[in-house]
């Protein structure tokens, strides 16, 4: 968007412009919005005004920054190729818009266009008045899943060049946000499925993520029923990785295709879709089940004396023994990973499942010794108390007797326990087709796993960017929702990325929102509508640099003046 003066009946204006693409006659066409008056603000006693409100500057002007550098609205438009009503938002200016509101104040789409003219930062020369959530659910209806996936990757492809993202490793994950649609309402993204939540009575959406090794950037996401698993949703995007490879290639200018490796968690493992994902040119690196076989193979190899050997440099106090198998056509290298944090927290949830279980077990010893038991019930009542935390294996059970003379006879094997927190406990098994890596650089890719579950707490309730709460019920809004929801996580992402600040997420974007403008109305001599000014807040060193890297002083001037000349210097001179 382009901000300029025009001279208009002797007085000088600030214009906002914006070119917007066509779909339907294949070429561009400008919109221009009157942003206020750019002449000096009138000399007033300040006995005589008033305070009249505020306006956001730092959070909405760095991400549609941010949307400026990938042309983010126009890659939206071409793939979609919907026309935008008379007099209304284009798919890609609702997305945005939507996407800013979710990072910035989430709330539902009623209050979009309050909440746009709260901005000075403009995502589009539309009145505000335009966005209403009528109009977000009539575009949603008009975009298939088929042109949103296009559209990622496109925007991958911008944000990997401009960006200059490292892709070479890809985290992938899945999750699923609770809704509150009515059993009774037809749709086939909201099912009731294994919710992360543990609430069993609500339908959910489930949410794929695939997310860049630096900067926590998702570059594809899927939106799919409630109840798939995680092997068919990855199986289902196979075409997009596909095309996003080849898109993410182009983006870095390679002149032959590179290899990506794709790091996931067990629940996608398949035999099958490990030949597929190599079909597509991905490498990959998965945590195997401690169920699998080879899983269980590994562990053992490990259990030997000397097995586990410290790593070296910023990995040193890891352990670690590699191992490599040949598992029907898959040659796979095996790491056992030892983890001291997963360990203590496994011993954590035993402890505390242990506790239950001792309960449960006593009270199954009286209920035996009054002869108010089955055999058979005693036994399932049993089996279940123990199904949890491993508990089954160093708890030793014996039921006696027969018909109504029964009685269970319980203890805690110390030695099995020992035996159970020295060759599993606290232990992963990665398994990886990546034989010329090293086996630190395998530990620590797979901890990139960590990037995709941030985006993920971002996106749940009370995270930074919320999924939820979530007031469309139809499968294309619901879509449409997801797309700008991830479209929202991605622009903060690269916020973080562009500032190069050491903060998280959350104190980034709180402390970019204290750039705001105050609305001071002031009292003057002439005639007329008494005339408002802004005025700009006092600036921390951080806020000055996002000032000059996210060009606020386009939308307010006055930004540059609230600063000294000595940090205006220092804010301009990059770090060493």
């Amino acid at each position: 968007m382009n901000i300029f003066e025009r001279g208009v009946g002797g007085r000088r204006y600030r214009i906002a412009s914006q070119s917007l693409w066509d779909p339907l006659l294949q070429r561009p066409f400008a919109r221009q919005a009157v942003l206020g008056s750019a002449d000096p603000p009138p000399v007033a006693d300040l006995g005589l005004t008033r305070t009249v409100g505020t306006r956001r500057v730092g959070d909405v002007g760095a991400l549609a920054w941010v949307a400026e550098q990938l042309d983010l609205v126009k890659l939206i438009d071409q793939a979609c190729g919907v026309a935008a009503p008379a007099g209304g938002p284009t798919a890609g200016e609702m997305v945005l818009a939507v996407a800013v509101q979710r990072a910035c104040a989430p709330a539902a789409k009623s209050h979009l266009a309050a909440f746009l003219e709260a901005c000075v930062p403009r995502v589009s020369c539309l009145p505000a008045s335009a966005f209403t959530g009528q109009a977000f659910h009539r575009l949603a209806g008009q975009v298939s899943a088929e042109q949103l996936e296009s559209a990622q990757i496109a925007i991958a492809r911008a944000t990997a060049q401009r960006f200059e993202l490292s892709t070479d490793v890809l985290a992938f994950d899945t999750t699923n946000f609770d809704t509150h649609i009515a059993t009774t309402t037809p749709g086939e993204l909201a099912r009731r499925g294994k919710a992360k939540s543990k609430r069993s009575d609500l339908r959910v959406v489930g949410l794929a993520v695939l997310v860049s090794e630096t900067g926590h950037v998702p570059l594809l996401h899927r939106t799919y029923p409630g109840n798939g698993s995680d092997q068919s949703v990855l199986g289902d995007c196979l075409k997009a990785l596909g095309q996003l490879h080849e898109a993410l290639d182009a983006g870095a200018r390679r002149g032959r295709p590179g290899c990506r490796t794709l790091v996931r968690d067990g629940g996608s493992w398949s035999e099958q879709l490990e030949l597929d994902l190599d079909v597509e040119g991905y490498a990959t690196l998965i945590s195997l089940p401690l169920s699998h076989s080879a899983s269980q193979w590994a562990l053992e190899q490990a259990a030997r004396r000397a097995a586990m050997k410290h790593l070296g440099g910023k990995l040193g106090d890891v352990r670690a023994a590699r191992l490599r198998t040949q598992g029907g056509e898959l040659d796979r290298t095996l790491v056992v990973v030892e983890s001291q944090e997963l360990l203590r927290g496994q011993k954590r949830g035993i402890a505390a499942a242990l506790r239950k279980a001792k309960e449960e077990l006593r009270k199954l010893q009286r209920v035996a010794a009054r002869g108010r038991i089955t055999r058979e019930s005693l036994e399932e009542r049993v089996s279940k108390a123990l199904r949890r935390e491993h508990l089954s294996e160093f708890v030793v059970t014996e039921v006696k007797g027969n018909g109504k003379r029964l009685s269970l006879d319980w203890h805690v094997d110390a030695a099995r326990r020992r035996h159970l927190e020295r060759t599993r406990l606290g232990r992963r098994v990665l398994c990886t087709d990546r034989h010329v890596w090293s086996t630190g650089r395998i530990v620590y890719a797979f901890r990139g796993q960590w990037n995709v579950e941030e985006v993920f707490r971002r996106a749940k309730r009370g995270g930074l960017v919320p999924w939820g709460p979530s007031h469309q019920w139809v499968d294309s809004s619901l879509r449409l929702h997801s797309f700008a929801t991830v479209i929202g996580l991605s622009l903060v992402s690269l916020v973080r990325l562009a500032l190069g600040t050491r903060q998280s997420a959350l104190s980034m974007m709180k402390s970019l929102a204290e750039v705001k403008a105050t609305l001071v109305r002031v009292r003057t001599q002439d005639r007329g509508r008494r005339p408002t000014v802004m005025l700009a807040p006092d600036l921390s060193p951080e806020q000055r640099k996002a000032v000059k890297v996210f060009e606020l002083e386009r939308w307010m001037p006055g930004l540059l003046s609230s600063m000294t000349s000595d940090a205006f210097r220092a804010s301009a001179t990059p770090a060493a």
